[in-house]
């Protein structure tokens, strides 16, 4: 067996073992310029009915199953879920209203930084590519007092959204700092970007994160029955959820 498909298939392991890797993995990055490496381990992960999660705009690498495993995997009730996770209605619209406030903001900025990296590139004598931005350095961070005040009684009020950021985190998609809410491993790999992105802008749910992000948090928003009376009834009703298009499941 050569050397590229041992390197390979121990990437595969450890990825199918620690379920996402960051780009800055040796192994990750060598695959990252290595085609043959990065072809050889997307052959290993086929054969068992996966397939590689990557973007340039995510810090992190993962593994999903491809479509014709899904249905044999989870059967027709999984596949008829709005998801395989086993996230409450409620989760998942706590999931698309933090998707909508820290990746469609991250996505602009980093677009925003390439193309102004790429204006200077112009003046320059001799030109370099400049990596795209990473999440960590552009990813916004979300105030938890902001999140209760402005969504809290549409997702549950403060126990319930509480339960369902532990699952959130639990699953990889954000890391709580103290107060804050970050992007975690899987938020800009399992949500699929193209598909969930137009859907928030010209929906509903856009006018009311405009709104929410023109407010300015008070100091007793940890309260959530001082805010009620403030909430937008058309955010994420947990009885009719804006269900994510899904990139790929874990």
């Amino acid at each position: 067996m050569s050397e590229t498909l041992d390197e390979a298939g121990l990437l595969a392991a450890e990825l199918l073992a620690r379920r996402w890797l960051p780009r800055k993995h040796p192994r990750v990055r060598r695959a990252l310029v290595d085609a043959d490496l990065w072809q050889a381990l997307q052959d290993r992960l086929t054969q068992v009915g996966l397939r590689l999660v990557d973007n340039i705009h995510a810090d992190h690498i993962s593994v999903a199953l491809v479509r014709p495993a899904e249905y044999a995997v989870f059967g027709e009730a999984g596949m008829n879920a709005n998801n395989n996770l086993e996230l409450p209605r409620d989760a998942i619209s706590l999931l698309v209203v933090l998707w909508s406030l820290i990746v469609l903001p991250k996505r602009e900025r980093q677009s925003a930084r390439a193309a102004g990296d790429a204006g200077e590139q112009q003046e320059e004598m001799f030109q370099t590519d400049k990596p795209m931005p990473s999440a960590a350095e552009v990813s916004p961070v979300v105030s938890y007092k902001s999140l209760l005040a402005d969504f809290g009684a549409q997702l549950g009020k403060k126990m319930r959204m509480d339960g369902n950021l532990r699952r959130l985190e639990a699953h990889g998609f954000i890391v709580r700092r103290g107060d804050d809410i970050a992007e975690g491993p899987l938020l800009d790999l399992l949500l699929d970007y193209d598909a969930l992105a137009p859907r928030i802008l010209d929906g509903a749910l856009g006018d009311v994160l405009a709104r929410a992000g023109a407010r300015e948090p008070g100091p007793e928003a940890d309260d959530e029955s001082d805010h009620e009376s403030d909430q937008d009834a058309a955010a994420t009703d947990p009885s009719d959820p804006f269900e994510p298009a899904a990139e790929g499941d874990a």
